[in-house]
């Protein structure tokens, strides 16, 4: 069995809930203190022991790959002013991974994003990490996580959370037969499904671990609402093969696909950094004591 070593981290989207800042700037780049969303996601990958990154860009993707190459004027200038702890810090995304990347010309779907990295993967199982879900886990990273349990068994893994009935009808259902531990075995999976039809509050949320054939799965979509061909159709047909797990990872999921998702990233991250935690705690007891 082949191990993972390559990841593709779809960013392509307009980010319409951010807009007007995401007019010019990717949802992507949002920042989380004083690294942007993608930084934090790409170290959940090279933390996960994954070498080979792929970015399935669009809309202004100048931007996310300037902060992955060399900036020659910065450097010089952070360099004269001895400011050595910047400067490694904006050296570090240049090497922490081999990175390329892919545009998608037609913004047509997650599987149509996916589908630009065939040639990329060439053969071998990979990681997803979808750019709208920024994960924290201080031990294992959720995409090891899953990463382990194909390990064990060799097949496609959803990384999910139990959610409300509610929030299943704005993500997805994952039904399954039977499980062990945290670990379902996964037969049926239903893009946003009406709230009369939800049968099970298992949800994807944003990490997937899958085989290579899912580039077939995705050949054989038909479009749906919008046009879109969608990636939890293509992990359906896995499914119903049996050949699909979904693992409930221990890790915290923040949604950077809307602001109150955005906010509590930067308040939780804040919290967690030393220079910032003291002060940060103390200032919100202050605020919230004088609402």
């Amino acid at each position: 069995m082949k191990k993972i070593k390559k990841a593709v981290i779809p960013v392509a989207g307009y980010g319409t809930r951010f807009l007007p800042y995401t007019k010019a700037v990717p949802k992507a780049m949002l920042p989380i203190i004083n690294k942007p969303a993608i930084q934090i996601i790409t170290e959940e990958v090279i933390n996960s022991g994954i070498t080979d990154i792929l970015f399935v860009v669009g809309y202004k993707h100048d931007v996310i790959e300037s902060h992955f190459s060399k900036s020659n004027e910065l450097d010089r200038v952070l360099l004269e002013q001895a400011k050595t702890e910047l400067y490694d810090a904006i050296k570090y995304p240049e090497t922490m991974a081999r990175i390329t990347f892919a545009t998608q010309t037609e913004l047509n779907g997650t599987a149509k994003a996916i589908e630009t990295a065939k040639n990329f993967i060439n053969g071998e199982p990979f990681a997803i990490l979808f750019g709208d879900d920024v994960m924290y886990n201080k031990e294992v990273p959720v995409i090891k996580q899953l990463i382990d349990v194909y390990n064990e068994t060799g097949k496609t893994v959803i990384g999910c959370k139990n959610v409300t009935k509610e929030e299943v009808t704005m993500y997805a259902s994952v039904e399954y037969d039977y499980q062990e531990g945290k670990v379902y075995n996964a037969t049926k999976i239903t893009e946003k499904p009406k709230l009369e039809d939800v049968k099970s509050t298992i949800s994807p949320l944003g990490r997937y671990v899958v085989t290579p054939d899912v580039f077939d799965k995705i050949k054989q979509l038909k479009p749906g609402k919008n046009g879109e061909y969608q990636f939890t159709d293509a992990l359906d047909m896995i499914a119903k093969e049996g050949n699909c797990k979904a693992l409930v990872f221990d890790g915290i999921r923040y949604d950077m696909g809307n602001r109150l998702g955005y906010l509590k990233a930067n308040i939780e991250f804040g919290l967690r950094d030393e220079d910032l935690s003291q002060e940060l705690k103390d200032y919100l007891k202050n605020l919230l004591e004088n609402i």
